[in-house]
This record gives C-alpha cells, structure tokens and sequence, in this order.
C-alpha cells in the first residue's frame, strides 16, 4: 500500500481488524482455495458477520456476503 495508506482508512472511519484464533480456525475449516490470504479475508467476513468487498465471485461459494466494488 502507499505511503499513508493506514491514516487514510482510519480518517474515514476504518478500523483495522486483526486476525484472532476464531478467524485461524474457520480458515483452517474452509475448502481449499487458490489463495490463503482469500481464505483467511472469507474467515474474517464469516467469523465477525462482516461482508467482504471484492470482485472475485468465486468467493461467494464459501457463503460469504460480497460487495462489488464498482
């Protein structure tokens, strides 16, 4: 990310979300995926109830709600 990336998010209300052992465990629980990273972004989502902002539809199999970015 650029320079400020973090002051910028968190200016415009952003809360930065750490990854506990509830999100380890239900990414350790998921069907393989391409991209553990995605894995471990789906485990949040589903974990804290949060919907996941992304273009890859293909996220959407692990129930997660998507947000398309436009």
């Amino acid at each position: 990310a650029p320079a400020g990336f973090a002051a910028h998010c968190i200016e415009r209300g952003f809360e930065p979300l750490d990854i506990t052992f509830d999100h380890a465990e239900t990414a350790g629980g998921l069907p393989a995926h391409a991209d553990p990273f995605d894995r471990m972004l789906i485990a949040q989502a589903l974990t804290d109830g949060l919907e996941l902002v992304s273009k890859d539809a293909a996220l959407a199999a692990y129930g997660v709600r998507l947000v398309n970015p436009v």
